[in-house]
């Protein structure tokens, strides 16, 4: 039987946006299974709470076999062996997230010498784009049309307006 190649895209995602859809969308020919994985920080403040980010990510792979969606406490590394990932996808849209993303691969690597790091160059349109940028774009009512999936945007708002 052939083993799987099972990769993790770990993030926050508060909010998911078009740059993380588009990463996670153009990797799914080359795994097999993607885990889009929220990874809870006690210690960093959200905007959003954890359910509905859960939620939101659902909704925007729910026709998308190969993706599942999971949330995790502690390292990647941890998750990645705990369901027998051997690969952790990540986006770059700049050479600072080179440099960042970079010493968190190449400390992952001394972690367990079995799971690679994979950078895909995030699309043009989307380099600029963060979710910090459209946290602040919501917090002053503008219009995150341009930045985050369709599907979840009167959802996301509806919740923004419930806690703030």
């Amino acid at each position: 039987m052939k083993k799987e190649n099972c990769a993790v895209f770990p993030g926050s995602f508060d909010p998911i946006t078009l740059g993380h859809k588009d990463v996670i969308c153009r990797a799914i020919p080359l795994f097999d299974k993607i885990y889009v994985a929220i990874g809870d920080n006690i210690e960093k403040k959200y905007m959003f709470p954890i359910e509905k980010r859960l939620e939101w990510l659902q909704i925007v792979f729910k026709n998308c076999p190969s993706i599942e969606v999971a949330k995790f406490d502690g390292l990647t590394i941890d998750f990645c062996n705990k369901h027998h990932i051997n690969f952790i996808l990540r986006g770059l849209r700049t050479s600072a997230d080179f440099e960042f993303e970079r010493q968190i691969a190449q400390i992952n690597k001394q972690l367990n010498q079995k799971i690679e790091t994979i950078f895909l160059l995030t699309h043009p349109t989307y380099t600029s784009l963060n979710s910090s940028i459209v946290r602040e774009i919501i917090s002053y009512n503008g219009d995150i049309s341009n930045f985050v999936p369709a599907e979840i945007i009167d959802d996301l708002l509806l919740t923004y307006k419930n806690i703030y």
